[in-house]
């Protein structure tokens, strides 16, 4: 009997993480309910700073929530990796036709299907909620342009959490830094409203420039190109060093 063809193994592999994902309740909250319960606060109070004008305001608020749902995937696919490797999920992978790059494959195609999810359900509240979206070529262009340069940033982090440290220290690591960038990595709060000196990191961190990106789009209709810039730079490390520094046990 032989092996299936790699597209078809990479597919396979890719509908097993995503149904892993939307069937674990712990990731659900984290990628989809915390963002929605976001989003509701932002709009409907005065909590979150937002630039602009108070009609801008379900703007700005959908475009840091898209930002902060695109941020999650660092949190949930670094613990999922970490613990794969304990119980040795992803030695054994490795040595199936699917093998290390066809897992890897498959855990991107995952994130990328959980990211339309999440954004089909983001915009569908924000709708709700009074947002009314700028239909213009340039707007969608340039959102797809930061969320693939987002996805790709935090996926090659989350490669280096999950593939270097023991999952209780990704656990722990992991769920932190989702707290620490949804209240001051600029993906919520807008850089401007924070202290000087934390402004000027946030700006350099992949959360901020994700989420000032994605609001200055999403408030003015242009593209920010430091903010793409920034983005791509730590994706090139981050995967430079995840290829470096991964463990497959």
């Amino acid at each position: 009997m032989t092996a299936a063809r790699p597209t078809r193994r990479v597919l396979a592999q890719t509908r097993f993480e995503t149904a892993a994902v939307l069937r674990n309740g712990e990731q659900l909250l984290l990628t989809l309910v915390l963002p929605v319960i976001a989003l509701v606060v932002m709009v409907r109070t005065d909590l979150v700073p937002l630039p602009g004008p108070d009609a801008a305001r379900p703007a700005g608020a959908v475009a840091g929530v898209l930002a902060l749902a695109v941020a999650s995937h660092v949190t949930s696919q670094s613990i999922s990796l970490a613990f794969d490797r304990r119980w040795g999920v992803l030695r054994l992978l490795a040595t199936t036709p699917l093998g290390p790059r066809g897992l890897l494959a498959g855990r991107l195609g995952a994130v990328l299907v959980v990211l339309a999810v999440q954004a089909a359900v983001v915009l569908t509240a924000g709708l709700l909620l009074g947002w009314r979206p700028d239909p213009s070529t340039s707007v969608v262009l340039g959102s797809v342009l930061l969320i693939a340069e987002g996805a790709a940033a935090f996926v090659a982090l989350a490669m280096l959490l999950g593939g270097t440290l023991r999952p209780e220290a990704v656990l722990a690591l992991a769920n932190l830094l989702w707290v620490l960038m949804a209240a001051g990595g600029g993906l919520l709060v807008p850089a401007e409203s924070l202290p000087a000196a934390l402004a000027a990191v946030v700006r350099v961190l992949p959360s901020g420039a994700l989420g000032e990106g994605m609001r200055t789009l999403a408030t003015t209709g242009g593209l920010d190109p430091y903010a793409v810039a920034v983005l791509a730079v730590w994706t090139v490390v981050g995967a430079w060093l995840a290829a470096r520094f991964f463990r497959w046990d």
